[in-house]
């Protein structure tokens, strides 16, 4: 199996900074595409940003200049830094990530999720 466990939310003023840290374990070939997702209290999910194995990053226009999505291929790790964080930011922050597996002679590629992390800031 295939987990992602996030850290790195919490409370925040406007303007502050957190860095959100998301660990992919478990039965994995490689890892493709990796990025975080914001889910707005009432709203759906909406992707933040993205970034490919070979470092090819995609970002909302809402967060670009603010936000900076890393990843360290050794550590199966995808980093969100955040900066100048508005009230509108608040949200739950999942990751996700594109696992490949493989299964003796073949491979399957599926999306995993983490569990999520709440980032609350304050006016």
């Amino acid at each position: 199996q295939v987990q992602l466990v996030e850290s790195g939310g919490g409370l925040v003023q406007a303007g502050g900074s957190l860095r959100l840290s998301c660990v992919v374990s478990g039965s994995i070939f490689s890892i493709n595409n990796m990025g975080w997702y914001q889910q707005a209290p009432g709203k759906q999910r909406e992707l933040v940003a993205a970034i490919t194995s070979g470092g090819t990053t995609n970002y909302a226009d809402s967060v670009k200049g603010r936000f900076t999505i890393s990843r360290d291929n050794a550590k199966n790790t995808v980093y969100l830094q955040m900066n100048s964080l508005k009230p509108e930011d608040t949200g739950v922050y999942y990751c996700y990530a594109d696992v490949e597996r493989q299964h003796g002679d073949f491979f399957t590629e599926d999306e995993y999720w983490g569990q999520g992390t709440q980032v609350t800031v304050s006016s």
